[in-house]
C-alpha cells in the first residue's frame, strides 16, 4: 500500500520537529487546544498522534470529576471523542471535513483515577478516507483508567464530506 501526502494537521504537527525536543509535547498541547478550546477547559493532553494511532489522557482532576470525584462521564466522552476525531482528522484529504455522526457509550465499572484513550485506524480505512470526498468510518478507541481497566466501551463513527471552502496550503 502506498503512503498518502500528509494533510494540513499532519503537516501542522511536522512543524513541531523544528521546536526544541524538550518543548515539542507542551507546544503541541497549546496547539491542539487552541484548534478545539473545550480539550484545553477540560485539560486533556495530547501524548501521540500519528495516522495510525492517537492517544490522549485526563487527569482525574476538579475541573472533570462527578459527584463520587471519579472523571465524569462528558468527560469520558469528551476523551473518546478527541482521540478518535483527531486520528480521523490525522487522515481526511484537505478538501474535506471530518465530523462525528454517531457515538455510543456503554458504562462498564467505576474508573479509578484518570483516564487514557487511544484510537486507531487500520490501513484499509485509511485508504478508503483518500479515495473518496465522501464517506464515514467506525474509529476503534480503547478507553483505560489508571488500574488497566476498562470502565467504558466506545463505539464512534466519524463522517467526512466535502468542504465548502477550498483547500489551503
Amino acid at each position: 500500500m502506498r503512503e498518502h501526502a500528509p494533510n494540513k494537521l499532519q503537516r501542522s504537527l511536522m512543524r513541531l520537529d523544528e521546536a526544541p525536543a524538550f518543548l515539542r509535547g507542551f507546544v503541541q498541547n497549546i496547539i491542539l487546544r487552541r484548534a478545539v478550546p473545550f480539550t484545553g477547559t477540560a485539560g486533556v493532553q495530547f501524548v501521540s498522534l500519528t495516522p495510525e494511532r492517537v492517544e490522549v489522557r485526563l487527569a482525574n482532576e476538579r475541573r472533570v470529576q462527578n459527584h463520587i470525584h471519579g472523571v465524569h462521564a462528558s468527560a469520558m466522552n469528551l476523551l473518546a471523542e478527541t482521540a478518535t476525531g483527531m486520528v480521523v482528522g490525522m487522515n481526511v484529504r484537505d478538501d474535506c471535513l471530518p465530523l462525528a455522526k454517531e457515538f455510543s457509550m456503554a458504562f462498564k465499572k467505576r474508573a479509578t483515577g484518570g483516564l487514557q484513550a487511544v484510537a486507531t485506524l487500520t490501513a484499509e480505512q485509511r485508504a478508503a478516507m483518500q479515495a473518496s470526498d465522501k464517506g464515514e468510518v467506525q474509529v476503534q478507541v480503547t478507553v483505560t483508567d489508571e488500574a488497566g481497566a476498562e470502565p467504558v466501551e466506545c463505539v464512534f463513527t466519524w463522517a467526512w464530506i466535502p468542504s465548502r471552502r477550498p483547500a489551503k496550503n
